[in-house]
Order: C-alpha cells, then sequence, then structure tokens
C-alpha cells in the first residue's frame, strides 16, 4: 500500500558491519576500522542515537547475525517516516551464469560454498518489510547484481526541497564493480579503505550542496568522482537507487534552515540544487524518454513512436481503471483514504506525464495527434454511474495531471499549437457516446474542482489557499525537470499554465454565461498577496497586450484569435481574482 510520508523524520536507525577476521576467507585489515568510524560519524555528525547503531564487528558478523538484525528493522519499532543506514565493509563475491549475481561474505562465509553467503537481493526483496521510507546501502566491497536506476537529471538542476523527505526511498552505494579489485587499506586516512576514506570526507562535509545539504543522491556522486579518480584506485563504485524517487537526508536540521533563509511564508516550497553524476557513467538501457527522443525526430519512427504510446496508454488505463481505484467506500477515514489515492495515482502517472512532456515540447505538427489522443482515451475511459461521490470526481485527476505536464512543457517551448491541444482536445466525458463532445477542459476542471477541498488532506498542504494547485506544482516539477532542465524557470511557466486554463475556461463557458470563471490557481493567491510582490497574472495580461496581434497563442487558435477577445476575458476574470476573497 503506498503509504503517505511527513517533511521530517522520525527516527534514525544503522546496522554497521565490518569483518576483518574471516573463519575461510583472507583476512582484511582496515574493515571494521571503516565500521567503527562510519559508526560515530552518523552517532556524532548526525545526531543518530547510539543505542539506535547497531555494530557488528568480525566473529558477530555471522551470516544469521546479520539478516536477524537487519529483519529487525522489520518490526514495529520503525515508523513509515524513519530512516536508516546500511553499511558493509568486507568481502563481496560475484556469480557470474545466466546473470551476474552478488554475493556479501559474513564472517562465517565460504565463497567456495554459496549457502553461506548473502545474496544482495536478500536485502533488495526484505526492504519491502520495512516501513522506513529511506534506506541508504554503502557497502564497501565490489559485487555484481546490482539492478539499480540512473534517472539522474542534468547538473545543476532542482528538486523541490519537500519531495525529498516526503518520497519513498532505496538508494545503494557499492565501492566496486564486481571485476575490480576493492582496496582494503591505501585510503587517504590512514587505517581506513580508498572507498570509506572519500565517503566519510563526503559525510563532514565535502559532499554538501550549495545549501549545505548532505544528501544520498550527493554523497553518492561526490564518492563517484572521489574514489574513481584516486590515484591509488583501482575501482569505480557503482550506485542509483533501486526504488523510489525520494533522497535520503543526513542532515535534515539543514531543511529547516534552508526554509528560514528561503521565506517560506508564501505557501510555496523550495528549489534546492540536485547533483548528477558524470557523463561517464552510462545507463543501464534506454529509458522511455530516451526512446520517444530518440523516435520523435526520426519520419522512420513514426510507426514506432505510435506503438510506442499505444502501449504505455494501455499499460496506464489498465492500472488507473475501476479494479484498482473502485468508486465503493473504502477503510478508514475519507481524508486518509483521499490522499492515499492520490499519492497512488501519482505512482502511475509518470511514464504518461514523461510522454505528454516531450511530446508537448519536441513533438512536430504531425505528432500533436499522438497527445490528443493520450489526452481523450484518458477522458473517455469508462467510469461506474455510482459510487462516493468523492471518488468519482477525483477519477479527473490523472486526466488533470496529464493536462499540467503537457501544458508546462508546451509552454517551455512556445508551443501554442500543443497547448491547444492540451485545453481543448473534443472529448466525450465519460465515454457516453450520447453525451456531446466538448472541449477536455469543462468536463474535468467542473469535476476536480467540485472536491477542491479534498487536497487539503495530503501532508503539508492542510493549510494551503490552492491545495491541488500546490500539490500539482510539486508532483509534476521532477518529471518536467528530468527531461526540460528549467531550474527555476519551472514556476513561472507553471503560473502560466494555470493562467491559460482559467482563461481558456473562462473563454469556452456555455452561450448565456456572464460570469468569466476559471479555476484560481496559485497565481490568483500570489496576485492578490502583499507580500510576494509577484504579480503573475497581471505580468501575463501585459505581456499579450504588449504583443498584440502577433501573439502566438492567437494563431494557435486561442480565443478565437482575437486581441479583443482576450481583453475581454482577462477583464472579467481580472474582476474575479479581485472578489474571491483571500481562501479559493
Amino acid at each position: 500500500m503506498s503509504k503517505l510520508y511527513k517533511p521530517q523524520y522520525d527516527a534514525s536507525h544503522a546496522l554497521i558491519v565490518g569483518i576483518d577476521h574471516y573463519m575461510t576467507a583472507s583476512p582484511l585489515s582496515f574493515a571494521v576500522n571503516d565500521a567503527n568510524a562510519v559508526a560515530q560519524c552518523l552517532i556524532k555528525q548526525f545526531k543518530f542515537p547510539s543505542n539506535n547503531v547497531h555494530l557488528l564487528r568480525d566473529d558477530e558478523a555471522t551470516r544469521p547475525n546479520i539478516l536477524k538484525a537487519f529483519l529487525n528493522f522489520a518490526n514495529d519499532s520503525i515508523s513509515p517516516d524513519d530512516r536508516i543506514v546500511f553499511f558493509f565493509a568486507g568481502h563481496g563475491h560475484t556469480v557470474s551464469e545466466r546473470r551476474e549475481t552478488g554475493f556479501l561474505v559474513p564472517q562465517d562465509g565460504n565463497p567456495d560454498d554459496l549457502s553461506t553467503l548473502i545474496r544482495w537481493d536478500e536485502f533488495t526483496r526484505n526492504a519491502d518489510l520495512i516501513p522506513a521510507k529511506h534506506m541508504l546501502f554503502l557497502m564497501d566491497a565490489c559485487y555484481g547484481g546490482l539492478a539499480v536506476n540512473r534517472k539522474w537529471v542534468p547538473e545543476g538542476s532542482k528538486r523541490f526541497l519537500g519531495d525529498l523527505l516526503q518520497r519513498y526511498a532505496r538508494q545503494v552505494l557499492a565501492a566496486g564493480k564486481p571485476d575490480q579489485p576493492v582496496s582494503d587499506g591505501g585510503g587517504k586516512r590512514a587505517g581506513h579503505s580508498i572507498f570509506t576514506s572519500h565517503l566519510l570526507d563526503g559525510l563532514e562535509g565535502a559532499a554538501a550542496l550549495a545549501d549545505g545539504l548532505i544528501t544520498g543522491n550527493s554523497v553518492m556522486k561526490y564518492a563517484y568522482e572521489k574514489v574513481g579518480t584516486d590515484e591509488y584506485s583501482q575501482q569505480t563504485p557503482h550506485y542509483g537507487a533501486f526504488e523510489g524517487d525520494g533522497d535520503f537526508v543526513f542532515n535534515p536540521s539543514a531543511v529547516d534552515e534552508i526554509e528560514r533563509s528561503h521565506d517560506s511564508s508564501e505557501g510555496t516550497d523550495v528549489l534546492v540544487d540536485t547533483p548528477a553524476p558524470p557523463d561517464s557513467e552510462p545507463p543501464e538501457s534506454q529509458s522511455l524518454a530516451d526512446t520517444i527522443r530518440t523516435l520523435i525526430p526520426d519520419p522512420a519512427g513514426r510507426i514506432k513512436l505510435d506503438t510506442l504510446v499505444n502501449r504505455v496508454l494501455r499499460a496506464a488505463l489498465v492500472e488507473l481503471g475501476v479494479n484498482n481505484f473502485p468508486a465503493l467506500p473504502g477503510q478508514g477515514g475519507l481524508n486518509e483514504q483521499f490522499a492515499l489515492r492520490v499519492r497512488r495515482y501519482d505512482e502511475l502517472l509518470v511514464d504518461l506525464e514523461t510522454v505528454a512532456v516531450l511530446l508537448a515540447h519536441w513533438g512536430d505538427v504531425n505528432q500533436g495527434h499522438l497527445l490528443a489522443k493520450v489526452l481523450t482515451r484518458m477522458a473517455e475511459a469508462e467510469r461506474p454511474q455510482g459510487g462516493v461521490v468523492t471518488w468519482l470526481h477525483l477519477m479527473a485527476y490523472p486526466v488533470v495531471a496529464v493536462m499540467y505536464a503537457g501544458g508546462v512543457a508546451a509552454l517551455a517551448a512556445g508551443r501554442y499549437d500543443m497547448l491547444h491541444i492540451c485545453l481543448t482536445t473534443q472529448v466525450r466525458w465519460g465515454a457516453l457516446r450520447s453525451a456531446p463532445a466538448a472541449p477536455i477542459l469543462l468536463p474535468i476542471i467542473n469535476e476536480i474542482t467540485s472536491i477542491f477541498n479534498g487536497f487539503k488532506a495530503l501532508p503539508g498542504l492542510e493549510q494551503k489557499y490552492v491545495p491541488r494547485s500546490e500539490h500539482q506544482l510539486r508532483t509534476l516539477q521532477p518529471i518536467v525537470e528530468d527531461q526540460l532542465f528549467l531550474g527555476l524557470r519551472y514556476e513561472d511557466l507553471f503560473d502560466q499554465f494555470e493562467i491559460m486554463l482559467a482563461l481558456v475556461c473562462a473563454d469556452l463557458a456555455p452561450p448565456g454565461h456572464t460570469a468569466y470563471w476559471g479555476p484560481p490557481g496559485r497565481f490568483a493567491y500570489l496576485e492578490r498577496s502583499l507580500i510576494s510582490g509577484i504579480k503573475p497574472f497581471s505580468t501575463f495580461v501585459e505581456t499579450v497586450r504588449t504583443q498584440g496581434q502577433s501573439w502566438p497563442g492567437f494563431a494557435a487558435g486561442f480565443f478565437n484569435g482575437s486581441l479583443t477577445r482576450f481583453e475581454e476575458v482577462a477583464q472579467g476574470y481580472a474582476e474575479l481574482i479581485n472578489t474571491i476573497g483571500p481562501v479559493f
């Protein structure tokens, strides 16, 4: 089941293993020193309670003891908002048959007898039993079978600070690859290995980001660079995430300092730098995004691109269907159920949002039909005719999320033709053939607006004026940033999209409606704020007025191609902003 996480840690735990003296395997010299040093660093540098740091050294570090200590994290004493570090210094072992399989060698292990070793995937599988949201594995050993994800963002990009702590993460950093000798000594710190020497430097501040934050990703990047270029090293660390897209934070106190230094009284999350590894480390295989980027500019790839988008769309529709999101009452309180459903939707939408971002930003005029197809099929998917009203309304959320993804990406490229597809594609909402087709914007916004207050059930949004808008700002940002590297420009583009959404909604109101209404996003709150000094709506309107009839939105078909109509709608909506009050 999906969990909801707080932007903080409740408790910190560690299992530290160091083995010099093996029963069968060759001895090491400094593994216990490395284990002791890492344990002390966690306790002194990062305030891990000493009674929560479990040390297993030499004859304590047997196979049963290691597995028992690890599985103890699966008990009731660990909460979902805890963090766990697992450090191992000792021998690793790799067996290559059909594929590489990695093992850790416990003190009583014999590399010639695999039954005495611990498979790496025992840890990854058993990690599913552990409720802690963040686990970081630091392995001063080399072995194969590390299946990790390297969906790194470009160097210098930004991520929302809250996301680091509120997203699930299972990360790993190993000292070397299976065919490389890992040094037991020779580190820049006397009595320590090369890997642990650089690891300790990173933990003690060398891996800190510009804001002083030390994260799992920043430590992995630092160790990768330093160990790989150390003059005495013959090893290259292996690293990544094997599940989740959050990030382990070593010094969460820095989070409070960063938030204080960025006046967050306006209710906006703080953007921080996210490190990325060197380009010399290629991805394990071509990602969905890489494949789409390859196919979009290739005329010969038209059919392959169509097939790929269909496959992603079909798979998503199955996962997003009523079998996984029934409209029936569930267990627990309505707010808790609401938050869990939204979190689950977000997890399942990543691929579709990635498709929308890339098509809207890079697709040519002949590929716009694929973006329209994604939105149409989502909007016209079968929905139950009865059930809990809130769940029926919430079924519009996936369409809204994909619309936002494509819309922000389209604006980033100045592609008003793609934005027009995102906002005005004609659909029959809910697969009712008898229903007249209407611009997609109208039915889904009506559905999602009717459950406005539900989004206040999400962690950190309880006091937000526009909780759905703030949630979509944060959840969409990593996906857009992964593909487009927008940095601080992202928030401006997000606000511009919501302004266009609101104005187009007002423009498309059925005949006879005199009120100019569209969903007031965070731009409306900022427009009325006396503190921020940011006026996104006024700035946008003034930009269109300055460009006049040459504004590209008119050529794309917005506002009947008329500056006069835009002025009429914008003026009517400005009056709405001034009358809706401080709480939207």
